[in-house]
């Protein structure tokens, strides 16, 4: 008993840490969207040599740990394994994200709540939509992004 209470607990840690089952719905939110098969990895992998990124942000080791589980495993069910290759899609995943994206959920997020919490003090009910507004998230990023250094904080 003691046993199958430990293997439920790692699961929910697994899927409340890493969160790896089924793509995200929020883009902005940072969740690894793909879930750790062999089909997933190997599209991974694939689009990270026509980056050329494979080589450039993995190391030898991290390499030869992909290849060998796209070759051998078909779905990842060990704990220590799925942390192990978290670590290196998201390293992939943050070096194919885009600027844009990069700086709605650095910038824009946090600066739309602020906004929105601000607002809301000031009696304005729809500001409440605000921070969760992706057309606006992405308004105030680049608008950080563009604004001259000058007026930077």
């Amino acid at each position: 008993m003691q046993g199958s209470e430990g293997e439920v607990f790692r699961d929910q840690a697994l899927r409340s840490e890493i969160s790896l089952k089924g793509p995200c719905e929020d883009t902005i939110g940072y969740q690894i969207p793909i879930s750790l098969t062999r089909a997933e990895l190997a599209r991974l992998r694939l689009r990270a040599l026509r980056r050329g990124l494979w080589f450039r942000k993995l190391d030898v080791n991290e390499r030869m740990l992909m290849e060998l589980v796209i070759r051998v495993v078909d779905r990842v069910r060990s704990f220590l394994l799925a942390k192990m290759l978290f670590s290196i899609v998201k390293k992939l995943l943050d070096a194919m994200e885009s600027e844009i994206v990069r700086l709605m959920r650095e910038v824009g997020r946090p600066l739309a709540q602020k906004l929105s919490e601000i607002a809301r003090g000031w009696g304005n009910r729809s500001a409440v939509h605000w921070a969760g507004d992706l057309g606006f998230i992405q308004y105030l990023a680049v608008m950080q992004k563009n604004l001259s250094p000058m007026f930077k904080v």
